[in-house]
């Protein structure tokens, strides 16, 4: 077991409520919905996102159902929450380190805070899918998961923004660019972390690695997963294009 394992395990039988809080807090953020609110306001609520087209609480339905307006500030929405319940999930970590180590090794302790934001984006993740407030009926987690990326590795961000753009340029599909993504973000965040963290000698340790890649693929397979319908739209021919004026 090496150094961030064995870190792991001193602290989880001592601070298991701030493990807890953060998945909590981070899940109740996620139920925070801006599709079903945004679209419920813009319609002085005779209308449900979940009634409507495709019938996912998500950017896309919204764009086609509603309109650009209120598709962008969904959007928008929907990646400050997920930053939000990141950043907060790396605050209670970095407060929790220095309170049990005062001064800590600080690339030890950066991996240490990283787990935390990674808990914070699962769970918020899995609130946007299955919120709280709203029967547990929501998205696809595809932007929530982008600004996971975004705000714990800037690097995979880029990989799978570029991905993303490139697939949807060809396709016009957003659900191809989607599902390549969720698929790719484990292979990523493997090539990121272990060529230029882990190889070069920076202080990160293997098993940091190799928990970031798992915590990146159960975010690519559950995304992935909710896309079961688009899958099968795609196969058939059938899924919608985005037609840009």
């Amino acid at each position: 077991m090496d150094t961030y394992l064995s870190e792991i395990t001193t602290l989880l039988p001592i601070y298991w409520w701030v493990f807890l809080g953060t998945a909590v807090i981070a899940y109740l953020l996620g139920s925070i919905n801006p599709a079903v609110i945004v679209t419920r306001v813009w319609t002085k609520g005779k209308k449900d996102i979940r009634d409507m087209g495709s019938g996912n609480a998500g950017f896309t339905n919204v764009l086609r159902s509603v309109g650009k307006v209120p598709a962008i500030i969904t959007i928008v929405c929907d990646a400050l929450k997920c930053v939000a319940a990141v950043l907060l999930g790396g605050l209670f970590f970095s407060l929790m380190l220095s309170n049990h180590y005062g001064t800590q090794d600080s690339v030890l302790n950066l991996q240490l805070v990283n787990l935390g934001k990674y808990i914070a984006g699962i769970f918020c993740i899995l609130g946007h899918s299955f919120p709280l407030y709203f029967h547990f009926k929501g998205g696809k987690g595809v932007v929530s998961a982008a600004a996971l990326m975004l705000t714990e590795d800037w690097r995979v961000f880029l990989m799978i923004l570029g991905t993303f753009l490139i697939l949807f340029l060809i396709t016009k599909i957003i659900s191809v660019g989607s599902i390549a993504g969720a698929v790719l973000y484990g292979p990523y965040t493997f090539l990121a972390t272990f060529l230029f963290d882990y190889q070069l000698g920076s202080g990160f340790y293997l098993s940091y690695v190799i928990l970031s890649t798992v915590a990146a693929l159960i975010i690519g397979i559950f995304v992935t997963i909710k896309h079961k319908e688009n899958i099968g739209r795609l196969l058939r021919g059938e899924e919608k294009k985005i037609k840009a004026k």
